[in-house]
């Protein structure tokens, strides 16, 4: 493992230039996708090669992708079956690049994280790595009139799916309450000292500044966990000791809209990143040795995703 830094140089090329040929078709669209260099980033520093890493939101599977790529096993939970199946089949063909390692997607709700996950998985976890949603709307991708034939610019993919039971569609306050239990789940499935990395960053609605990283804080020490740091990721680059920003075309248009009002707001180019443990000594009792035996084992639920890696199909969990 590597040695811990308080600032993540994350970023030194763009989210989408780190997904190239590393992801399956429609990947792109999901609305609020994990940034890989931060998932990348916590895997390399908090585990070691065969540790198990876990992302109860995993969206697209980019936490999954990232950890069998560095020679980790990986666990996704992902509430919407279209994310499932592509996190799946983002994991199998990250499994089949890296030949190593067992890569697992259930698609269900996280707050039910110990009834989906592999029984032998529980209490072996080394890393948890996942980012609470925003709200229901999000970053997105922008379509210019060189591509539509439009007047304009359309912003796509910048909203989840209608299932109004999905946590980007509820209040703060039952975000924070469920986003709670699901790391309370987490830590459950979290080995003596294991890691959990939250990416998060504060956002502003109707003018006023919603501090979810403190919020997220709170969330995880009332879920049981022990706050250990707090770090920076950075979403820019840095060349000749400058930053540079990457910021989209929405972000400029946000920050300007607010500057002409009075209001200083600037591009934010980094996310919070809180850091817990769990208590106890850090160990692994050796039972994933038995992971990929008893999903081997398991009838209707599972598919092959190449040699020695087993993943879950992507229907729904009652």
């Amino acid at each position: 493992m590597t040695r811990p830094i308080s600032v993540w140089n994350t970023a030194p090329t763009s989210a989408p230039a780190q997904r190239k040929d590393r992801y399956v078709p429609g990947s792109a669209a999901h609305p609020a996708k994990m940034h890989p260099g931060i998932a990348a980033h916590a895997i390399a520093t908090y585990t070691r090669p065969g540790d198990l890493v876990l992302d109860p939101m995993c969206g697209i599977g980019t936490t999954l992708v990232e950890a069998l790529h560095l020679g980790r096993n990986a666990l996704g939970i992902e509430y919407e079956p279209k994310w499932a199946t592509l996190a799946s089949l983002n994991a199998r063909a990250a499994a089949q690049t890296s030949g190593t390692g067992i890569g697992i997607v259930r698609c269900g709700d996280a707050r039910r994280l110990t009834d989906l996950a592999p029984a032998s998985a529980r209490s072996e976890v080394a890393l948890v790595v996942t980012s609470p949603p925003y709200g229901p709307s999000v970053h997105g991708q922008v379509r210019s009139s060189r591509e539509t034939g439009e007047p304009g610019v359309v912003k796509k993919d910048f909203r989840y799916g209608h299932d109004r039971a999905n946590l980007a569609h509820v209040s703060t306050d039952r975000l924070l309450e469920a986003f709670t239990e699901i790391l309370a789940q987490c830590r459950t499935m979290l080995r003596p000292g294991g890691t959990a990395v939250i990416t998060t960053r504060p956002w502003r609605e109707r003018g006023e500044l919603i501090d979810l990283p403190s919020a997220v804080l709170a969330a995880g020490q009332a879920a049981g966990l022990v706050p250990s740091e707090r770090c920076v990721a950075l979403l820019a680059g840095i060349r000749n000791g400058r930053l540079v920003t990457r910021p989209s075309f929405f972000q400029m248009k946000n920050v300007r809209d607010a500057r002409r009002q009075g209001i200083p707001l600037s591009v934010v180019q980094h996310e919070d990143v809180l850091i817990f443990t769990k208590s106890g000594t850090s160990r692994s009792s050796g039972k994933l040795k038995g992971l990929q035996g008893e999903l081997q084992g398991r009838p209707g639920s599972l598919s092959s995703m190449g040699p020695g890696v087993r993943g879950g199909a992507a229907g729904a969990v009652s």
